[in-house]
């Protein structure tokens, strides 16, 4: 197959990068072609705000680089990771001009919620979904703290549920966790056209011993990911379990304040996939404290990959990813004491902690490994192009309308 790859990247690396990055080198090694179109937001700062508001809405550029593409070349799909801002849903037109299929993988929940996350004020928020014009999100500022700036995305929002883009532009999406698809399919997308592909790991980092007498902790420190609840149990614990925590984020100043009064808690800043991986083969656990729905949760399965047991919140995907007593164990996102405690008792249950970390290992060679991954990327393709071939004039209605506000 040839395939169009098209993916607008984050001024901060995160999951849905290094997730894209391994779905098309796993593609290449197969014997696929893939070609690839990429924006970056690091080239915000060079736009106006009228230019910036056009192209979250409708980039002629991206429109114009991706039909010429698409003519140049006799691509056989179009596979979007992420549009958003500087690519837009113009590209999904500019490959129905062309003929060639859409997929879409649906790696945050922005299609449904301005910020993306459903997340707002420390707690989980669903005022906009299945809302045709996202006034509450507005209203909040839910995206980057700006009203004028959720505006913009609220507008390119409601423009597309307009036209129909998302029903009638898109062959087939892929969901990566069925709690995903089912919020998708709750804001009104139809569920004929959603498919659960889980992200993978690859190539297999090998397992880890669990050696190393420490919890880690990977991800971005932020409020959404639970890094207050997880300072709040390192401090119930007194830190008789040593943290290491990897990565970046505006909550780095708080971390160090915590470190600075709390014995074992060591902040190794961003840190190379190698470096994580050795991190996480010598933890004995993962902590992943969460507070938002999150659309998957890679750093789970790179864990499970390792035969690391996973300290999870019960919330969204991860508490989909993650069985208690099995491959880690489950918490309350919003009590730092009931994560506290679940931490406590892998500490003093070594031998169930040795069993979840081969249950975890067989978990990862179970469901993420790239083969079976690919499996089912080349089932999902063939679907669609199907799919696009049996209903060309793209007529898809919504299963379920959106809702106006009022």
């Amino acid at each position: 197959m040839n395939i169009l790859s098209i993916h607008n990247t984050y001024q901060i690396r995160g999951g849905e990068d290094e997730s894209r990055e391994s779905e098309e080198k796993l593609l290449r090694e197969m014997g696929q072609q893939v070609d690839v179109y990429e924006e970056t937001n690091h080239r915000l700062k060079s736009l106006n705000p009228m230019q910036m508001v056009a192209k979250t809405i409708w980039s002629t550029e991206s429109y114009q680089i991706v039909k010429e593409r698409l003519q140049r070349s006799p691509y056989d799909l179009v596979h979007v990771q992420n549009s958003f801002p500087l690519i837009s849903p113009s590209v999904y037109y500019a490959a129905q001009s062309a003929g060639v299929p859409v997929v879409q993988t649906l790696r945050n929940y922005r299609l449904l919620c301005p910020n993306a996350l459903f997340f707002r004020e420390g707690k989980v928020c669903e005022d906009c979904l299945g809302q045709m014009i996202p006034i509450a999100g507005i209203a909040k500022g839910c995206y980057r703290g700006s009203r004028s700036a959720t505006a913009v995305v609220g507008t390119m929002l409601t423009v597309h549920r307009l036209m129909k883009t998302w029903m009638n532009q898109v062959d087939l999406y892929i969901a990566l966790t069925e709690f995903a698809r089912d919020k998708f399919i709750a804001g009104g997308f139809p569920a004929e056209k959603i498919v659960v592909k889980p992200n993978f790991v690859y190539p297999d980092p090998g397992v880890g011993q669990g050696e190393g007498n420490y919890a880690l902790y990977v991800g971005r420190l932020s409020v959404e990911k639970g890094l207050d609840t997880l300072l709040q149990a390192w401090e119930k614990l007194e830190g008789r379990m040593p943290l290491k925590i990897v990565g970046e984020g505006p909550l780095e100043p708080q971390v160090q304040a915590a470190i600075a009064k709390i014995p074992n808690i060591e902040l190794l800043g961003r840190r190379s996939i190698p470096e994580v991986y050795a991190l996480m083969g010598a933890a004995q656990f993962v902590v992943f404290p969460s507070k938002w729905y999150e659309t998957f949760g890679r750093v789970a399965v790179e864990a499970f990959a390792k035969g690391t047991p996973v300290i999870a919140a019960k919330i969204g995907a991860i508490a989909e990813l993650v069985a208690h007593d099995q491959t880690g164990l489950h918490f309350d996102p919003d009590s730092a004491a009931d994560l506290a405690d679940k931490v406590a008792w892998a500490m003093s249950h070594p031998e169930a902690l040795a069993q979840m970390r081969k249950t975890a290992r067989a978990e990862y060679e179970a469901k993420y490994t790239a083969q079976k991954n690919y499996r089912r990327l080349m089932e999902i393709y063939a679907q669609a192009r199907q799919t696009s071939k049996a209903h060309e004039t793209r007529s898809f209605q919504p299963r379920t309308a959106y809702k106006l506000p009022g």
